[in-house]
């Protein structure tokens, strides 16, 4: 039904990165962090400017937010599998946290800092959890201490399902308010802003729906998004050939060991 995609940064960010959707971005944000953590009001720190990414080929436009309560919030989405993403985004949330020194002057008014990176790739492969959040512990007791450290990562390849054409697959699906969020960012193709079953049918996925239905790119902007969007087709195509060529080696290996016995 749609053209764009939010799971492209660019679009992403103009979705939930603006002040006049602030409203969507506070609800993602309290999909995914603790009843702790939630935020009832922010501010952007990084409202979304076109020039933002004109030198950003295919980097992180990422969103910074700052809670009522003090606490600072960076919400990226990763387009693509890149090296080292694990030690960029530890990279990035200190950036976020240290940066309140510079203006508090006192390390006692430092406030925890929340990294949350939605990303299109798998990263996390020790478990099928598409939701992990990660905390300083101590090594054997499991005793948390540095309190205002917490990374998120979600991996949009994780969420089922994937190739579905039924909206009935998806709904079943859904479990919580981050369910809906991912089913948005990763089958919006599915849903009818107009009619949406009863546990999608909420006030904020209507609204990004009609923004994304709405949505302008400036000339620069649309390029942009276009040369994005390549590279997550690209990304698909290659996931789908490896995919692919590992079923026909293993039939041909299974073939030969079947003659051998």
């Amino acid at each position: 039904m749609y053209k764009t995609t939010p799971k492209v940064d660019i679009a992403f960010k103009k979705i939930f990165g603006v002040e006049e959707n602030k409203d969507l971005l506070i609800s993602l944000i309290n999909s995914i962090v603790s009843e702790e953590d939630a935020v009832e009001d922010l501010t952007i720190l990084n409202p979304y400017n076109a020039k933002n990414f004109r030198n950003d080929k295919l980097s992180i436009l990422d969103i910074k937010a700052l809670g009522k309560n003090g606490k600072r919030f960076n919400i990226e989405i990763q387009v693509t599998d890149q090296a080292d993403y694990d030690k960029r985004a530890l990279y990035y949330w200190a950036k976020l946290y240290t940066e309140q020194l510079q203006e508090s002057g006192e390390y006692s008014n430092l406030n925890k800092a929340i990294g949350i990176h939605i990303l299109n790739f798998l990263s996390v492969t020790e478990n099928k959890k598409y939701h992990n959040v990660f905390h300083i512990t101590e090594k054997e007791s499991g005793v948390r201490y540095f309190n205002d450290l917490e990374l998120h990562t979600i991996e949009l390849k994780k969420f089922p399902p994937s190739e579905s054409k039924e909206i009935n697959d998806l709904v079943s699906k859904i479990n919580d308010a981050l369910d809906i969020w991912l089913a948005f960012l990763t089958r919006h193709d599915l849903l009818n802003k107009d009619n949406l079953p009863e546990v999608l049918n909420k006030k904020h996925l209507k609204k990004a729906l009609r923004v994304l239905e709405t949505m302008n790119f400036t000339e620069e902007e649309r390029g942009a998004y276009e040369d994005h969007l390549k590279w997550l087709r690209m990304e698909a195509s290659i996931l789908k050939k490896f995919y692919q060529d590992g079923k026909e080696e293993g039939r041909e290996e299974g073939e030969k060991k079947g003659i051998e016995k």
